[in-house]
C-alpha cells in the first residue's frame, strides 16, 4: 500500500483493535490515541499484546477487527 506522506500527518489512532489467532485473543478491543509528535511506551507483562500491537501499527499484521489511522489516512490493511 502506498501512503501519501502529506495526508498521513497527525495523530496515530487505534480504534477497537482486536487480533485473534484461532480462539486466542492476543489483543482485545484496544482503543488508543497517540498525539502527533509524542513519544510513548507500551508497558505490560509478557504475553499481553505489546509486540502484536506494534506489528499491526507497522503493517506486519492485520487486525482481526478495528482500524488504525495516521492522521486521516486509514493504514489498517497492509
Amino acid at each position: 500500500m502506498s501512503i501519501d506522506p502529506i495526508q498521513a500527518r497527525g495523530d496515530l489512532r487505534l480504534t477497537r483493535i482486536t487480533k485473534s489467532y484461532g480462539d486466542f485473543k492476543a489483543v482485545d478491543d484496544l482503543t488508543l490515541t497517540i498525539p502527533k509528535g509524542s513519544f510513548f511506551a507500551l508497558l505490560g507483562p509478557s504475553g499481553c499484546g505489546k509486540t502484536t500491537t506494534l506489528r499491526m501499527v507497522a503493517g506486519l499484521e492485520e487486525p482481526t477487527v478495528g482500524s488504525i489511522h495516521l492522521g486521516e489516512t486509514d493504514i489498517t490493511t497492509t
